[in-house]
């Protein structure tokens, strides 16, 4: 994703999806362009500044993080479940709660092979 995309998105984060909140917390990854600097390439100074006072960045872990395991679930997800036409929400809805009760029953779970250690080194 572009810097000035992202900056798009997150103009639409703050103005349109959430619009009513004090604070929106941004969970990310350390892309080089989810950065704040991204908004001020895209738009003028106070503009910038005006959708950053709504916003709070949490950064993931750069090796092994948790955000990874959720990006392989949401694939996992997609694969086993969304890989059709669903005719409507009330079906996606229920697809993907069949989806996820059989996938917490089995106990799944990632074999993580980037060790404390590791990320202690690095």
């Amino acid at each position: 994703m572009r810097a000035i995309d992202y900056a798009h998105l997150l103009k639409a984060l703050v103005d349109d999806d959430c619009s009513e909140a004090i604070k929106i917390t941004v969970v990310q990854d350390n892309l080089n362009t989810h950065s704040p600097a991204s908004l001020y390439k895209a738009f003028a100074p106070a503009e910038a500044r005006r959708i950053l006072e709504k916003l709070e960045f949490c950064h993931s872990p750069k090796h092994g993080s948790w955000l990874n395991m959720a990006e392989i679930e949401w694939s996992i997800l997609s694969r086993q479940c969304l890989a059709r036409r669903i005719p409507d929400f009330a079906t996606l809805e229920a697809e993907v709660a069949a989806w996820e009760k059989q996938r917490n029953q089995e106990a799944t779970w990632i074999d993580w092979r980037f060790t404390t250690a590791e990320a202690r080194i690095k």
